[in-house]
């Protein structure tokens, strides 16, 4: 055979193999990553209802002071960019006021999921009944809310 007829079969075999069509399957087109607020990542990442509430780690003997210092880190190490955002600006906000009743009700609050908080403070799903008359979410939701349109960044620890 000839070069060029072995150089015209390739060509033409790399033009043949061009024109295949992509496969249009839903296992490949589904997305991965959905945004948030969208159906698809609100149903992925609700907690379901049959899990009870996470039991808190005690800490005996621990001031105020490590307490609110403590608060202020696990605000901002969460594991979403989203939760961290919202809870590192909300603490830095109003930690400071917070009385102990507020911070050990707030620790609870770190205690559940991340996309959990994210959307009850949002209003994207109802919190369950156990935070339902929250003060501190509702301060959270307030928050989250920004209607003086506050451009946020994160805080430096």
């Amino acid at each position: 055979m000839s070069i060029f007829l072995s150089s015209r079969i390739l060509a033409l075999e790399a033009i043949r193999c061009s024109r295949r069509t992509l496969s249009t399957t839903s296992r490949w087109s589904a997305d991965p990553w959905p945004l948030p607020h969208t159906p698809q990542h609100l149903s992925n990442t609700e907690t379901p209802s049959d899990i009870p509430p996470p039991t808190p780690i005690p800490r005996p003997g621990e001031s105020k002071e490590t307490l609110r210092a403590r608060l202020v880190y696990q605000s901002r190490k969460r594991g979403t960019l989203e939760s961290d955002l919202l809870l590192s600006t909300f603490a830095r906000d109003h930690l400071g006021q917070m009385d102990e009743t507020e911070l050990k009700e707030y620790d609870k609050l770190l205690d559940e999921s991340d996309w959990d908080i994210y959307y009850w403070a949002t209003e994207g799903r109802t919190p369950p009944e156990r935070w339902a008359k929250s003060s501190v979410l509702e301060k959270l939701t307030i928050h989250a809310k920004n209607e003086g349109k506050v451009v946020r960044k994160m805080p430096p620890l």
